[in-house]
């Protein structure tokens, strides 16, 4: 009798460690090496028994990051942040106080360990960063200084077009790309340019005439003025039919995640990742990912069919195809044999984000450029 009493409560003993070992709720912290080292804090809760977690990385400003989701099966952990496009998977620990595994933010998984912080050891969280501060709602901006230069790379499409708090930057961009930007349109809605608007690249920084930074409509105004003052466009708009991707909602509904950012602007973006190339948009619209999509990545007009009206985070992982990014898509590091290839565009989007595109003819604006010249000196 004294020996099974014995056992039980060795059993009792080793099933309490047990689940205190899968009992990952705390403050958890890990280096990351990516170039330099990064500091991470992942901090894990429950609500209703459900796992959520906040990570911030502590060397880049302290922004919290919701996480999208966290799991732990077993000794398996898992979770991932949309909004930046990054995911871990690791395993937990027999004592619970370790999670060895990888950090996935592009095509290569790095290695990380997270450990279980006390209060001791715990890094402080410096408090997030200001937002920035806006222009006045009512503000009409141009750019008081703006350097146009010849660009000095070999690439065939835009590399960079972004607003930075009040610092404007455009790379390898072309006439035809700051058009369709400024006006919300796709190449083919352009028409009666003389060819080199497609071919002859740019490189821009731009700062506005008023204090604060602007908001997308005050951006794509200053844009206007410039090309009026610089490249002297002047153009009419016309109705044309053309063939155009109509994007809607799926079936079975959408799989987008309401944003955690707040403020007017949103952030769209591709990396390499593991399988293909990764679309990574925050804070952004249906209308920002549709003139998005238009502008960089397909041949046609893409129409917003969605109804949806919120700013959303996701990403999307695909393979482009040979007609996908002015026929040059970027070039992806070779599979390996233990990664998957992501589907076509229109695959992602129904697989991934519960988004449908279809190719249909529908009426469109077209812009009819009437006149145009080469930019004019800095």
């Amino acid at each position: 009798m004294k020996r099974i009493l014995i056992c039980l409560i060795a059993l009792a003993g080793f099933t309490g460690s047990a689940l205190r070992a899968q009992d990952v709720t705390g403050t958890w912290q890990g280096t990351l090496h990516a170039g330099k080292d990064l500091r991470l804090v992942l901090k894990i809760s429950k609500d209703d028994a459900r796992l959520k977690a906040v990570m911030y990385s502590i060397d880049q400003g302290a922004q919290p990051f919701n996480a999208s989701s966290v799991r732990l099966d077993g000794s398996e952990f898992k979770f991932s942040v949309d909004l930046i496009g990054g995911s871990f998977d690791g395993k937990l620990s027999a004592d619970g106080s370790s999670i060895v595994g990888s950090w996935t933010q592009g095509p290569s998984p790095l290695p990380l360990t997270l450990v279980r912080a006390t209060t001791e050891t715990a890094w402080e969280i410096p408090p997030p960063p200001a937002p920035p501060k806006m222009m006045a709602a009512d503000a009409n901006p141009a750019f008081d200084v703006a350097t146009i230069k010849p660009s000095n790379s070999t690439g065939a499409s835009l590399q960079q077009l972004t607003i930075i708090n009040r610092n404007f930057t455009v790379r390898n961009g072309s006439l035809g790309d700051l058009v369709g930007f400024a006006y919300d349109v796709q190449m083919r809605q352009i028409v009666g340019g003389p060819d080199w608007m497609n071919t002859d690249r740019y490189d821009i920084d731009a700062v506005p005439d008023v204090e604060g930074a602007p908001n997308p409509a005050q951006l794509r105004t200053m844009i206007r003025k410039l090309l009026v003052d610089r490249f002297q466009l002047k153009f009419h708009h016309d109705q044309r039919e053309l063939s155009a991707y109509v994007l809607t909602v799926g079936k079975n509904g959408q799989k987008l995640t309401p944003t955690q950012l707040k403020g007017p602007l949103p952030g769209l973006g591709f990396r390499p990742a593991p399988g293909g190339l990764m679309l990574n948009v925050a804070n952004g619209t249906m209308a920002d990912l549709t003139g998005f999509l238009q502008n960089l990545v397909l041949d046609k007009p893409v129409v917003d069919h969605t109804g949806l009206s919120d700013r959303f985070d996701f990403h999307v992982t695909f393979t482009p195809d040979d007609s996908q990014f002015n026929g040059h898509p970027p070039k992806l590091p070779p599979p390996t044999d233990t990664t998957e290839t992501a589907p076509s565009l229109f695959e992602a989007l129904q697989q991934q984000l519960g988004l449908k595109l279809t190719a249909e003819k529908t009426p469109v604006d077209v812009l009819v450029i009437d006149h145009v010249e080469k930019h004019s000196e800095n």
